[in-house]
């Protein structure tokens, strides 16, 4: 199993104003990030994104290929931590946009009420558990179209189009890191696909 390891992007667009007035990257430096780690859930939302048929059926399921930190190639979806201070609309926003490019034009539901809620423990007790090794982690999960043209950025090295059909083959299933196929069947049993 690889440890899903995502990316904390330090990007200068994306400061926040700190408590005591100054810039404040919404990030905990890197030892500060390791004790909550220890102690503290670590918040997620995270993106399966899809195109949708003229009638609103799931016609696509873009899943992302990334270099794991075993460098085994490995799929993913769009996933990242929500920063102190943002609301989950300016989360998933920015991890769509780090994630597909700024050009992808995602539809984001009105409600933020997540289609599944996913639960990442450092060590699985049942081959359905998702995985992630370095702390115990929830993650707000949705299902999102898009529209525009995605081009991977951060650590994706591209971003593989497949059928609901290719998806669920045990293949692309088991490639996804983390043990995340068990939660993109979940979402898209929310999506009635």
């Amino acid at each position: 199993m690889s440890i899903v390891g995502t990316p904390d992007p330090q990007d200068p667009d994306d400061d926040v104003i700190g408590s005591n007035g100054g810039a404040d990257s919404g990030w905990l430096t890197d030892s500060e990030l390791e004790e909550a780690r220890r102690h503290l859930p670590m918040l997620y939302v995270e993106a399966l994104p899809v195109r949708l048929t003229g009638s609103g059926k799931v016609a696509q399921i873009g899943l992302l290929m990334r270099v794991s930190d075993t460098d085994s190639i490995t799929r993913t979806i769009v996933s990242g931590r929500v920063r102190f201070g943002e609301s989950l609309r300016e989360a998933l926003l920015r991890h769509l946009e780090n994630d597909l490019g700024p050009i992808a034009f995602p539809q984001l539901p009105l409600s933020m009420s997540p289609q599944t809620v996913g639960e990442y423990f450092p060590v699985p007790s049942t081959t359905s558990e998702l995985f992630d090794g370095r702390q115990h982690a929830v993650s707000l999960a949705y299902v999102v179209p898009v529209t525009g043209t995605c081009q991977p950025r951060q650590d994706a090295l591209e971003l593989a189009w497949l059928t609901p059909q290719e998806v669920r083959e045990q293949d692309a299933l088991s490639d996804l890191e983390g043990n995340r196929g068990v939660l993109v069947e979940r979402l898209l049993a929310s999506v009635s696909c």
